[in-house]
């Protein structure tokens, strides 16, 4: 009994030691990451308790009398001596590891220098894909509607395209529609991409863009997420996720979106970021072009190629071309354009006869010749349309 009773001091020492040393191991941005996962304790308390603390070590180690003072409210330091009771970052370190997952810490050097501008800037940003091949200093945002349109999908292929292959990294957020279009153009001119999440990196939601998840992860560029592993999507988690897209660009394109549009959260936290917000027209008939015209109203700059967008940062940013190949201006023509433009290689007609010879209903038409206007492929020209030479 003797020998028994006497090897629990030496069994607390043992987990008090492997305690000790673990400590010892970690650095300042093993303590973001911590906090970083306290539910409650956000960048702003997370900002309170570095202004207290001055570092995330001392703030991690702080009494409970010492965090009551921090203003982060009592509830919060409750959560906290919870959280941290019970933490083991040994074991979540295995987890990120098996996962593939890994993690930049605001005092990091490598921390988006763009996003740390925000005073709500993520603690930490979960990735996964090749973060350190991507370009986070030549960033656009393009986002919109989830409904999108062929007229939408068409834009937002040709501005994502030409964007990216003059250098930009576009940074979208993995949802249907826009953001998907974006996503894929950026790949397909082998360019890289970030996409930005409202849930945990180790998710893919949806579940349908599973294979530009797969592609982005495996060389396409990043993904990235300020929320936990294993963290599904809530109503709240995007205008989170939205704050973290208009950081990370230098400005912010919006292709189409509905009155009500997610898109628009994002570029009116561009707006307060006095970043530039670029808006496409669109039909007048369509409610998906609202979103782009309430911008145009609010002062965004009205685009209507990529053109229009790099000559806004032509002093910013150096290596810009002009004018850049429109790489959608021919490869990227649907078979519907195409039929369009063999109609018209002989003769100019009227929108009523270009109707009749394709079978196809008006408002298609419209949005079809409205697009290849702005592409710069045809012209109208006394109530006919015509080929530009």
């Amino acid at each position: 009994m003797e020998s028994s009773s006497s090897s629990f001091p030496d069994l607390n020492l043992s987990i008090n030691l492997k305690s000790y040393i673990i400590n010892l191991m970690m650095n300042e941005r093993d303590y973001y990451l911590g906090f970083s996962l306290v539910n409650g304790i956000g960048p702003k308390r997370f900002n309170s308790l570095l202004k207290q603390f001055k570092t995330a070590r001392k703030a991690w180690g702080a009494s409970e009398s010492e965090l009551k003072i921090s203003g982060i409210g009592p509830s919060f330091v409750k959560k906290l001596i919870e959280f941290r009771s019970k933490f083991d970052f040994d074991t979540y370190s295995k987890l990120l590891k098996q996962k593939e997952v890994g993690f930049i810490a605001h005092c990091d050097k490598h921390y988006p220098q763009l996003l740390k501008e925000l005073d709500d800037a993520p603690i930490v940003l979960f990735t996964r894909g090749d973060f350190d091949s991507v370009n986070f200093e030549k960033t656009i945002g393009v986002v919109g509607t989830r409904k999108i349109t062929n007229y939408g999908e068409t834009i937002t292929k040709m501005f994502a395209t030409d964007l990216a292959m003059n250098g930009f990294t576009i940074v979208s957020g993995l949802a249907l529609g826009v953001d998907a279009v974006a996503g894929w153009s950026a790949i397909h001119s082998n360019s890289k991409t970030i996409a930005v999440l409202g849930n945990g990196v180790d998710l893919c939601f949806p579940s349908v863009n599973k294979p530009l998840y797969d592609k982005i992860v495996a060389g396409g560029g990043v993904i990235i997420s300020e929320f936990p592993l294993g963290e599904t999507p809530t109503k709240g988690a995007f205008p989170s996720r939205n704050r973290i897209i208009a950081g990370l660009s230098l400005g912010v394109l919006v292709t189409e979106g509905a009155v009500d549009s997610g898109s628009l959260i994002t570029a009116e936290e561009a707006f307060r970021l006095k970043k530039p917000v670029f808006a496409v027209p669109g039909p007048v008939t369509s409610s998906l072009s609202v979103a782009p015209l309430k911008l145009i109203e609010k002062g965004a700059k009205l685009v209507t190629s990529a053109d229009d967008i790099l000559k806004n940062f032509k002093s910013q940013i150096s290596n810009i071309k002009f004018p850049i190949k429109n790489a959608g201006k021919v490869q990227n023509l649907s078979k519907d354009e195409l039929k369009i433009v063999q109609l018209l290689e002989n003769e100019g007609l009227s929108f009523d006869e270009i109707v009749r010879r394709l079978k196809l209903n008006s408002s298609e038409i419209g949005s079809l010749l409205s697009m290849m206007e702005i592409k710069g492929i045809i012209l109208s020209c006394d109530g006919l349309f015509q080929l530009v030479s």
